[in-house]
């Protein structure tokens, strides 16, 4: 009776698992897009592109939706086991509340060794790929990561805000560029238009600006 206890718990769990996992974890694909959605999708990159990052970033992601999926999992599976009253005969058969717990205690410490061994071998991997491909986005459309009418501080010394970017995603309109390097006196480039490029060591971000002024 034991061993048929522990199958259709570990059967009654398995189902909410599988699907919460997948649930949580395309929730939190979809809010790292929310992000960058109008970047993937209008400014040419190819499907395959943004197949093989939804795929490093779900790797990355697993470690967070795990322990989601086996808490939303336990509570439906008990939920469902006490809505048909197998819960009640459960109990009225004399097995207490952690024997019948037991099966989902040794599920979950298979799942955290799984888990471990893909942390520790997996993640690092996709991570790396990730922000390879990501790097290799920005070297392509150097101004994949500014949005439109919001500064960018994470050059050193520097602070952009640019107005508009156009399809192709290197040329740029309604530029300002803030020097942030001298607390004395305030510098900064204003410029109807420009074309972005990384330089070909890819260590610096080129901007050829035209109609501009420099304040100082």
């Amino acid at each position: 009776m034991f061993k048929k206890l522990d199958k259709l718990i570990i059967k009654a769990f398995v189902g909410p698992f599988i699907a919460t996992f997948f649930i949580t974890l395309l929730v939190l694909i979809m809010q790292f897009f929310w992000l960058y959605i109008d970047d993937f999708v209008s400014k040419g990159l190819g499907t395959g592109v943004i197949l093989e990052f939804i795929l490093y970033l779900s790797a990355t992601l697993v470690p967070l939706a795990l322990p989601l999926a086996i808490l939303l999992s336990s509570l439906m599976t008990f939920g469902n086991l006490g809505e048909s009253f197998e819960l009640v005969a459960i109990k009225s058969a004399g097995i207490s509340l952690l024997r019948f717990m037991r099966p989902l205690f040794f599920v979950t410490i298979v799942i955290s060794g799984i888990a471990f061994v893909f942390a520790n071998n997996v993640i690092p991997i996709a991570n790396l790929k990730q922000r390879t491909l990501l790097s290799d986005i920005v070297f392509a459309k150097p101004a994949f990561d500014l949005k439109e009418g919001v500064f960018y501080d994470k050059i050193p010394g520097f602070a952009i805000k640019i107005g508009k970017k156009e399809e192709n995603d290197s040329v740029v309109r309604d530029v300002i560029i803030y020097e942030q390097g001298n607390p004395l006196q305030d510098n900064f480039i204003v410029a109807k238009s420009g074309i972005m490029r990384v330089s070909d060591n890819k260590r610096f971000l080129e901007f050829n600006l035209k109609d501009g002024w420099r304040y100082q």
